[in-house]
């Protein structure tokens, strides 16, 4: 371990005493976080909350991803997954194409991560349909469906609350939430890049709606646009005290934005320290949220790799056939095997551990 002289030379003793003792960071604590230019010092810090809670164990689960269709009202600036209805490049599955792509996994998915764009006309009753279907042939798998943004957007299709909805979509075996969507919270940067969304006020209250209900969900933050860093603390800060008051989110994902193809353009894309950095100010300012995702379908394999060292637990998992990232300019593979994932995991000095959705790990 880095001696405490270490972490006092680098401006981080204070904090080095709080992250031993258990105690919350503050924003301020936030901030002294990402002025550290020694990166060695940030992932010891996160090391050191990634162990106590996790040990050597990384996780991963045998998933499928389903995007069902790209055809969105939003037209989010960041967003090069969206198209319109008959834009050429546009997509919208139906039930049959849906269980054929679960048929054709290369494994039986563990886990089903349902997300797609706010189609103006596909009701909440297909979804009912073809969920009730995809748990008849597939009863051991978890379905991880909808973002906050699809919830709220079926709601107003369908004339109903975002808590109705819910309820619906539980009735017919969804468990969990995938956390995408939350993007950034704070109001003026939200208006930039994504105008017509739900606020992140309406976010958090879906996702404290489906905690009530018994759901599990994931959280996420997509950083290295317009966003300041005063605006991911907050962000990282508002995840926690919703967390603190509803409990449920089981999972953390920093998305980095990825800028091939997107209509918004940046003067200073993000950097591969940038990544690792605010992976690691997540471990230590997340205290309630159990695990950190290594999203290697946006950060690289190589890059997912190096995140374990920098506070991240989960490897994620097969995925098998990813669209929204890699339209984006996502350069990683579409699919991983088991024998893949373990060994990059133990490559990395960790040991491999398959869960499900939940994080039950399998035996």
């Amino acid at each position: 371990m880095i001696s405490k002289k270490y972490f006092d030379n680098v401006g981080l003793g204070s904090i080095l005493e709080k992250v031993l003792a258990g105690d919350r960071l503050s924003i301020e604590d936030g901030h002294t976080l990402y002025d550290c230019a020694d990166l060695t010092a940030l992932g010891a810090l996160a090391s050191i909350v990634r162990r106590r809670m996790h040990g050597n164990k990384t996780f991963y689960v045998l998933n499928r991803h389903i995007n069902y269709t790209n055809i969105c009202i939003n037209g989010c600036k960041f967003c090069a997954y969206a198209r319109e209805r008959g834009e050429e490049g546009s997509f919208q599955l139906s039930k049959e194409d849906i269980l054929e792509k679960l048929r054709s996994a290369p494994v039986a998915p563990r886990e089903i991560h349902v997300v797609g764009g706010c189609h103006p006309d596909i009701p909440l009753s297909f979804f009912e349909d073809t969920f009730t279907a995809i748990k008849k042939e597939f009863p051991q798998a978890t379905l991880k469906c909808f973002t906050a943004v699809e919830i709220a957007h079926l709601a107003k299709i369908d004339g109903i609350s975002t808590i109705e909805t819910l309820e619906r979509l539980r009735a017919v075996g969804v468990e969990m939430l995938p956390g995408g969507g939350a993007e950034i919270f704070e109001p003026e940067t939200r208006n930039k890049i994504c105008p017509k969304k739900i606020d992140g006020d309406s976010w958090l209250k879906i996702h404290g709606e489906a905690h009530s209900l018994g759901y599990t969900t994931n959280c996420t933050m997509l950083f290295g646009h317009v966003e300041s860093i005063e605006n991911r603390l907050d962000h990282l800060d508002q995840l926690r005290k919703q967390q603190d008051a509803t409990g449920g989110f089981n999972c953390f994902i920093p998305l980095p934005f990825l800028t091939e193809n997107s209509k918004l353009k940046i003067d200073n894309p993000l950097t591969g320290i940038d990544e690792l950095k605010t992976i690691a100010i997540s471990r230590l300012m997340l205290d309630n949220i159990p695990h950190i995702k290594a999203y290697w379908v946006m950060l690289t394999v190589k890059q997912a790799q190096v995140a374990l060292h920098y506070g991240a637990d989960d490897f994620d998992g097969t995925v098998v056939e990813e669209k929204i990232g890699h339209m984006a300019g996502a350069t990683s593979e579409q699919v991983l095997g088991r024998k893949e994932l373990e060994e990059m995991i133990i490559g990395c000095g960790f040991t491999p551990v398959e869960r499900d959705a939940a994080f039950n790990e399998i035996s």
